[in-house]
């Protein structure tokens, strides 16, 4: 059985409901399997390979859900493009993965300029020259469901974490671990045919892990129309959604919203948050606005989205508002010190993990596996510690990844786009708690001796290379950064003095 055997079960279980709900078209289940399977074969025929990539560069939309079951129906590898993304970021995805199909919205044609790959445009209006995914299911219209032949440990995704200005870092994600994602996200959240899942978060991020266990139960996935907390509330209080995935940033915009209250979410049910920490006082004011809906996992790219789970009913324990849940199904969860001892409850070490969630590798990165993946075990670079109950709590990390807004941020990445500012001697870019974000990128910055460059110019600077969700929110200015003895920047003594100021 593979992951896509999920959608085609419950289409032939549910027929006539309704699989996908978007502005101005609602699509049963039979007719989204026709569509995908028809898609499916258009993707071969454009390149009869098996698990050759397939780049998906588009905002949320059925006709995105449409290509990644497409992708995922004929055994070809999915590559998430971020059109939030510069385009030399995207340009490194694409060059790392060599993708022979680039499936995008025309909207962001403009960032794939000059890249490899055969087009396929997502828009419905034919242009001399190009393919449509309209023109692909019109040719291939009936053809026979596909049938894969491929090992567990085969390619189902390659998703990108960090290394946007060196070599990225390509997580293989098997078929393995999005079978296990799927059987715990309904054992978690009870998803049934009832439910209506907000696509609040977009596809090339958190919310791919729940477009299939949706689908494996009859649910509905309910595009919005426009983007932003407004049109969040909206579809809630318009369209009956029931559940969704957000970061925590937007769970705080919605209950900012003039007028907001309860009653805006009729029908929702769970409400799961993830990709950044959420304080314990803000749990409370969430769960006293929302009610007790809210829930959270934790995972990794590596080990996507749910080795552990807190489900609604555990928050109402005070001792669990810190915590991030306990083991899900098909993996294993524990805290390792340096030596490589396990250790025993409420001891702090490193976070592992190992099972059918864990990716297989770095793609085409065999040493940064090799660093990773270690006796079967994954270091995820995260201290924490697992109660007598089982329940992990997070410390901090090993790694200097900040998370704003749900979003990974790599330190040296912005260091070293940073770095190539002329006036910018030495830097270091950290994280500070925002009770918005989670998080804000935050850098400290010594410039050369003669050399002059406002925080405005130098933020500017960052921005262009990088985009905005990388780009320092503060730059903090030292005549000379801390140091230890050996001449190394103390990014702990420059986030101190970063917290310090008022």
């Amino acid at each position: 059985m593979y992951p896509i055997d999920f959608f085609w079960r419950a289409a032939r279980r549910w027929p006539e409901r309704i699989a996908i709900d978007a502005p101005g078209s609602r699509i049963r289940y039979d007719t989204l399997a026709a569509r995908v399977t028809a898609l499916a074969a258009g993707l071969t025929a454009l390149d009869p390979s098996p698990q050759s990539r397939v780049g998906v560069c588009a905002g949320n939309s059925a006709e995105h859900l449409a290509v990644l079951l497409a992708v995922l129906a004929c055994g070809k590898v999915w590559v998430p493009l971020n059109p939030k993304s510069t385009r030399p970021e995207l340009r490194r995805i694409i060059d790392a993965t060599e993708p022979s199909i680039l499936v995008l919205d025309d909207a962001y044609a403009g960032l794939l300029d000059g890249a490899p790959g055969a087009r396929v445009r997502t828009a419905a209006e034919p242009q001399p020259g190009t393919t449509t995914l309209r023109e692909l299911e019109s040719r291939h219209a009936g053809a026979p469901q596909p049938r894969l032949d491929l090992p567990g440990d085969a390619t189902q995704a390659i998703k990108f974490t960090g290394g946007t200005t060196g070599a990225p870092k390509g997580v293989m994600q098997p078929y393995r671990a999005w079978m296990a994602n799927i059987v715990n996200q309904i054992h978690a959240w009870g998803f049934d045919e009832n439910d209506r899942y907000v696509l609040a978060a977009p596809i090339t991020h958190g919310t791919s892990t729940y477009v299939l266990p949706i689908l494996a139960q009859g649910g509905c996935h309910v595009v919005m129309e426009g983007a932003g907390a407004e049109a969040v509330r909206t579809t809630f209080r318009e369209r009956g959604g029931t559940v969704c995935f957000m970061p925590p940033t937007l769970v705080y915009m919605l209950m900012a919203l003039p007028g907001a209250s309860r009653a805006d979410y009729p029908k929702l049910r769970r409400l799961i948050y993830g990709g950044a920490p959420m304080p314990a006082e803000k749990i409370r004011e969430v769960r006293a606005f929302f009610g007790p809906v809210l829930g959270t996992t934790y995972g990794q790219t590596e080990a996507p989205q749910i080795l552990t789970v807190l489900r609604p009913e555990d928050f109402d324990d005070e001792r669990n508002l810190a915590a991030v849940g306990r083991a899900t199904w098909f993996s294993d969860v524990a805290v390792m010190a340096p030596d490589g001892r396990l250790l025993p409850a409420g001891e702090v070490g490193e976070v592992v993990a190992r099972g059918d969630l864990l990716m297989t590798g770095y793609w085409r990165l065999p040493d940064k596996t090799a660093e990773t993946l270690v006796d079967g075990w994954l270091h995820t670079g995260d201290r924490g510690l697992i109660d007598e109950r089982g329940f992990l709590y997070l410390k901090d990390r090993l790694k200097d990844l900040v998370i704003t807004g749900g979003f990974n941020v790599y330190p040296v990445d912005v260091e070293n786009a940073l770095g190539q500012h002329p006036a910018v001697h030495e830097c270091a870019v950290f994280g500070l708690p925002d009770d918005k974000w989670g998080e804000t990128v935050q850098a400290a910055v010594q410039l050369r001796p003669g050399q002059q460059a406002s925080e405005a110019e130098l933020i500017a600077f960052v921005r262009e290379r990088l985009g905005p969700v990388q780009t320092p929110k503060r730059i903090h200015f030292h005549d000379s950064l801390p140091r230890s003895t050996v001449g190394k920047v103390l990014k702990s003594a420059v986030r101190e003095l970063a917290l310090a100021k008022p």
